[in-house]
């Protein structure tokens, strides 16, 4: 079987291990990948946002299924090409990914479908007034998102009327996420345990992945700005079974369910952003596609074959259910550049990575290869380094223990992904 899996960060590098561990007999090409997708699979450099490119590829060179990674290549329509052209795609149509490319659909969409979510309220410019008013209400404890994809930096969490303020002004303003930020959701800030839970959906049927916790902020203990998320765990700790069924029943299937009814039925992962309040769960977002870092550390947890899911969902053949798990935990820690996630510096030498151990993975994100053969920086997260062992204490050890062996000019991570912070040696730079 010849696959084509579009992006070239660690999500698709990923993916590419998870089609490629145990089938020796699949051809893979990643377009337009990066030096850790280039050990494993044929990079060939197309824009991964170029729809009429990527189907021109695929048909080129006779692939049997489309894997689409990023939002931005959902968004562009990837899908909507390559269907064109009669070849199976995991990943959905332009028109079903606005449950990620527009947030006040996927608000709207949540309502209708008796989807529990935050209180919002969506609006332009010309709606501020409105808009303040809302915010007053919630006391300025809220959060303003951009109604569109910002590469996963378009959410402020606002304490305070002032802050609120400032996140609009951002938008409307100065501009900061251009047509993305043209339209605001604004809703209540909710407090409990965040959560991530991947369905794998033919657009009928949704099978569950084991859950994942993701840290979006840049510093320890939570500090700093957004990223696009400096380390994950899975399974989330304190998650049983029965809140991955009760999510794959109250939040993933009506959301298919409400999106088939609308005539755009959902082939591809719908990621769930959720939020374990008091009063139970309530959906922060939904994405369209695998997360990235957490599909670092959850798909070496899945013992089911992946070529053979996401090539079941393409073709409308996925049975119900939880994918079979190992029993075990996968920490994952995010080595992202200086200056990340504001001006990244690209072009740092990358050492050490022959130093991992065997059983470690290192998931490739932004980094290239001169012609020499030297590993180089080349985006803002640049490795996740990934361990699994029987307790969750254990992989992070490990990883964080691997992590140092790993150097590039101006490297920082999270010592405290999945727990307590991890003492680290002095030649890893800390965030």
């Amino acid at each position: 079987m010849r696959i084509l899996i579009v992006g070239g960060g660690g999500r698709e590098h990923a993916l590419a291990w998870w089609c490629r561990r145990g089938r020796g007999d699949v051809e893979i090409i990643v377009a337009p990948g990066n030096a850790g997708t280039s050990e494993i699979a044929e990079n060939v450099a197309v824009d991964a946002t170029d729809a009429v490119a990527i189907a021109r590829l695929a048909v080129e060179r006779q692939v049997d299924l489309v894997v689409i990674g990023p939002d931005a290549a959902a968004a562009a329509g990837v899908a909507d090409a390559c269907i064109s052209n009669g070849i199976a795609v995991f990943g959905p149509t332009a028109v079903a990914a606005r449950i990620e490319s527009s947030k006040t659909f996927a608000k709207r969409l949540m309502d209708d479908a008796g989807i529990a979510t935050a209180r919002w309220m969506a609006g332009g410019g010309a709606d501020l007034p409105r808009m303040r008013g809302f915010v007053e209400e919630l006391r300025g404890r809220c959060v303003v998102k951009a109604d569109g994809l910002a590469l996963g930096k378009g959410v402020t969490m606002c304490s305070s009327t002032d802050e609120a303020a400032g996140a609009l002004a951002e938008c409307f303003e100065t501009g900061r996420f251009g047509d993305a930020g043209r339209v605001v959701v604004i809703e209540e800030r909710l407090t409990g345990d965040e959560l991530s839970v991947f369905g794998i959906s033919d657009g009928t049927r949704v099978r569950v992945l084991p859950p994942a916790r993701d840290h979006k902020r840049a510093g320890d203990g939570d500090t700093g700005p957004n990223t696009g998320g400096m380390g994950a765990v899975s399974p989330a700790p304190g998650v049983g079974d029965d809140v991955v069924d009760n999510v794959a029943a109250s939040v993933l299937q009506p959301c298919v369910d409400a999106l088939r009814e609308r005539g755009t039925p959902f082939v591809g992962c719908l990621y769930a952003g959720l939020m374990l309040t008091a009063d139970g769960i309530r959906v922060l977002e939904f994405n369209a596609r695998f997360g990235d870092p957490e599909a670092q550390v959850v798909l070496p947890l899945a013992e089911e074959s992946g070529l053979e899911l996401l090539h079941a969902a393409a073709t409308g053949g996925i049975a119900p259910g939880r994918v079979r798990a190992a029993g075990a935990w996968a920490a994952g820690i995010v080595a992202a550049a200086s200056g990340y996630p504001g001006s990244p510096r690209t072009g740092d030498a990358i050492s050490g990575l022959r130093d991992v151990d065997s059983d470690v993975l290192v998931f490739h994100a932004g980094t290239r290869r001169d012609g020499d053969g030297t590993l180089r920086t080349s985006g803002g997260r640049v490795l996740c380094v990934v361990a699994t062992a029987p307790t969750l204490d254990a992989a992070r050890v490990t990883a964080y223990e691997n992590l140092d062996r790993v150097h590039f000019d101006g490297m920082q991570f999270r010592h405290d992904i999945g727990g307590a912070p991890i003492a680290t040696t002095s030649h890893a730079r800390s965030s």
